[in-house]
């Protein structure tokens, strides 16, 4: 188990952005409510060029989380040696703030699948993952976040729930956890299960990030609803109240604005970071 005394200072109780080349202009001149930023590690893990300058800037102005997207902890083989290699790199000299990863699987023979898939929560894939997790904070040298995944299929096979998944991976390997409520919200209704109940039931404790962001909207073959999570746009009712639900049990948390995709103007991403700031006034006042 990692050593929880050794991880990292915590994220500012305040809303975030996920980075974009195109925002660097705003967030240099006045990023309002937004406190601090997060990237993608895959974008920064090379030697040299005007992303790694930006972002040596933008350290200096905002606690930095750095979110992995191909480390693939959920696949079956060992994790990739390089990709491990260029990570530490990249943790090593920019230090930031908070480190996290997805509940996922993205690679199989060597080949790299672009998408988050799912996995099957059984005592077997339980130890897998915790002996990955092992291996990564070891060599980052701190403490990492698991986020929960967006799912369109359950496995028969399933012998724990998600959030008791989670859960025991963290007690296992002394992780957090990064909750993303959107993520919750799109299993649910794929799934068709209560998003409240799960958030009950999520280890909230354990929680150091929260994520929002937008989804896509379809329908299976049935003809019944299915949610893509697509970070592709703007945040649903209904996962602000989730929100609102989840930090009323959780008290308030860093809250992380995700747009990955047909990315807005400054003016829309900050309006969506100032709505996070007022759900976290409602649990502080």
């Amino acid at each position: 188990m990692f050593d929880a005394e050794n991880a990292p200072n915590t994220l500012p109780t305040l809303p975030g952005a996920g980075y974009k080349p195109q925002h660097y202009s705003d967030l240099i001149a006045d990023p309002g409510c937004v406190g601090w930023l997060e990237v993608h590690a895959e974008n920064y893990m090379g030697d040299g060029g005007r992303p790694i300058a930006q972002l040596r800037q933008l350290a200096e102005k905002f606690p930095i989380s750095v979110h992995g997207v191909g480390l693939s902890i959920g696949a079956e083989t060992a994790l990739d040696k390089d990709h491990l290699s260029r990570l530490s790199n990249l943790v090593s000299w920019l230090n930031p703030t908070v480190f996290s990863e997805h509940l996922a699987w993205s690679t199989h023979e060597g080949a790299f699948l672009n998408d988050l898939l799912p996995l099957p929560y059984t005592a077997e894939t339980l130890a897998r993952i915790c002996d990955h997790v092992d291996q990564l904070q070891n060599t980052i040298g701190r403490q990492m976040m698991l986020e929960n995944p967006s799912s369109y299929l359950a496995f028969d096979e399933s012998t724990w729930s998600e959030p008791d998944f989670l859960r025991e991976i963290s007690n296992r390997t002394g992780c957090g956890l990064l909750l993303d409520v959107n993520n919750v919200f799109v299993s649910a209704t794929n799934l068709s299960y209560d998003p409240r109940t799960y958030i009950d039931e999520y280890p909230l404790d354990k929680v150091g990030e929260i994520h929002l962001g937008g989804h896509d909207e379809d329908e299976d073959d049935h003809g019944r609803p299915l949610l893509i999570d697509s970070h592709g746009a703007a945040i649903v009712d209904p996962v602000w109240a989730l929100l609102d639900h989840t930090l009323t049990l959780s008290g308030p948390r860093p809250i992380l604005i995700e747009w990955d995709t047909d990315v807005p103007e400054w003016p829309l991403l900050h309006a969506e970071a100032s709505r996070a700031k007022t759900a976290l006034t409602r649990v502080t006042a």
